[in-house]
C-alpha cells in the first residue's frame, strides 16, 4: 500500500515539473504548481505514516493547505491583472510587451 502512495507522489512530481517546464501559459503554470503542492502534501502524509508521527504530519499539511490557498489567490489576482493589461497569458508575449 505504501509503495502505491510513493509511486503516486513520484508521478505527481513528474507531471508537475513537466508542465512547469514545457508550458508558457500562466494558468497552466499555476496548475503545475498546484500539482507539485499536492505531491508535497501526499509526501508529508506518507512520511508521517512511516515514522508514526501522524499528528505532526497532519498539522504540517493543514498549514501547507492554508499557505497554498493564500498563494493561489494572490497568484490568480496577479494573472488576472496581467491579462487585463496585456490581453495574453503567454509568457513569451508578456515579456515582449514589457515596457
Amino acid at each position: 500500500m505504501l509503495s502505491i502512495i510513493f509511486l503516486t507522489v513520484i508521478l505527481l512530481y513528474i507531471i508537475g515539473f513537466y508542465y512547469l517546464v514545457t508550458t508558457r501559459n500562466l494558468i497552466r503554470i499555476l496548475i503545475a504548481m498546484e500539482v507539485l503542492t499536492k505531491g508535497l502534501t501526499l509526501t508529508l502524509i506518507y512520511v508521517g505514516k512511516v515514522t508514526g508521527q501522524m499528528a505532526t504530519a497532519q498539522s504540517m499539511v493543514i498549514t501547507l493547505i492554508i499557505i497554498e490557498v493564500v498563494v493561489l489567490a494572490v497568484a490568480a489576482g496577479i494573472i488576472i491583472n496581467i491579462f487585463n493589461h496585456t490581453d495574453s497569458l503567454d509568457v513569451r508575449k508578456i515579456s515582449r510587451k514589457k515596457e
